[in-house]
């Protein structure tokens, strides 16, 4: 019923009408819970109440179905502003965005010239670190190809590694002498299992393996999960390995957790929280409805409460 489930709610991400649809409605039926609100303004607020736990953040301006030049640079603004509301707010946050929102589909030209706008403005801001997510398998290798152009120009740009993919562990040791700020993640996209492990008990083995490789490389890294083990395996790399606090964060995702991220803090782990805002909801609230359905309970109570 779990797989079937996630299947549901993965296939519902992907349908344009509805994240059409979704947009009119605001977020509601639960979708709060899971993004800090829809402008920018609002994203800031809950980011400084964050801080304030001994949090830090990375602010993600969502969006998705990007069919034009006009919806990429609009997408590509709404990034820039978010950089210089992070400026100007003082708050401790770095940027997450997603390529395609940035014309990729359109145009591999669009989306460098816009990732430089990017990254110049984060520049200017105090080298602000970018984080590029990554998507689906088809994005995969263009994601890399251009995450390695703009390492020739930016030492404030880094992206993500999932570890359901079969060919993660060579594209985390093709990066290791460039000392990549990478965040590893088990991967919430569906996939063929001809590129990517079919099994949970599998990709949590592996995601293993990519946390020890990249620690081990020296590289900094991100872990973004909600599963004690992996975090108590962490821990364990940790002591074992002698690993400086200084080469590693955890990360979890906004509404997920929120006990947890605290207690960490108050560990003294880095711990870096993922905020998501903006109107275009819909795809997001799916992907996390599918990495763990028991967040279903979360929607039906917001449907019915005020």
């Amino acid at each position: 019923m779990e797989q079937l489930l996630k299947n549901f709610f993965l296939f519902l991400s992907k349908n344009p009408a509805l994240n059409k649809a979704a947009k009119k409605w605001g977020l509601r039926f639960g979708a709060s819970r899971f993004v800090a609100g829809e402008t920018i303004a609002e994203a800031i607020k809950n980011v400084r109440e964050l801080n304030k736990k001994g949090l830090v953040c990375t602010l993600d301006h969502l969006g998705e179905f990007i069919f034009s030049v006009e919806e990429a640079n609009e997408a590509t603004d709404y990034c820039i502003k978010t950089l210089d509301a992070i400026k100007e707010s003082g708050v401790d946050c770095n940027l997450s965005l997603k390529m395609t929102q940035l014309g990729l589909d359109i145009s591999y030209e669009l989306c460098m010239n816009n990732m430089r706008r990017i990254l110049d403005t984060a520049k200017r801001h105090g080298n602000i670190f970018v984080r590029i997510d990554m998507e689906d398998y088809a994005h995969n290798e263009v994601t890399l190809d251009i995450l390695n152009k703009l390492l020739q120009e930016y030492d404030n740009v880094g992206t993500v590694m999932q570890a359901y993919l079969y060919k993660v562990a060579d594209d985390i040791d093709a990066l290791k002498d460039k000392n990549v700020n990478l965040r590893l993640v088990k991967g919430a996209y569906k996939e063929s299992p001809e590129v990517a492990f079919p099994n949970k008990a599998d990709v949590d083995e592996n995601y293993k393996k990519i946390i020890k490789q990249h620690l081990l490389n020296g590289s900094y890294a991100a872990i973004a999960t909600h599963d004690d083990e992996i975090i108590n395996y962490v821990k364990q790399i940790e002591k074992e390995y002698n690993i400086p606090r200084t080469q590693f964060e955890f990360q979890m995702l906004y509404g997920i957790r929120t006990q947890s991220q605290v207690d960490l803090a108050k560990e003294g782990y880095k711990m870096r929280v993922y905020v998501p805002y903006g109107n275009d909801w819909f795809g997001y609230n799916m992907r996390r409805l599918a990495e763990r359905p028991a967040n279903v309970a979360f929607v039906l109570k917001g449907m019915f409460t005020k």
